[in-house]
């Protein structure tokens, strides 16, 4: 059985860009090693957003 796009872990340069994003933001808990790809994209753009506006001040 295949599985669908949505339930892919995610890939190691995902998990690599989401710890360090979360250790810039402050947010270590933000990183979970068992995620889906979906899921480690959205806390990805969603830490972004959290660093530009950081960032912006």
């Amino acid at each position: 059985m295949s599985r669908l796009p949505e339930q892919l872990t995610m890939s190691p340069s995902q998990a690599l860009t989401l710890r360090t994003l979360a250790f810039e933001a402050y947010q270590e808990r933000m990183f979970e090693p068992c995620l889906t790809h979906e899921e480690a994209e959205r806390r990805i753009e969603e830490l972004k957003k959290e660093i530009a506006l950081a960032d912006s001040f």
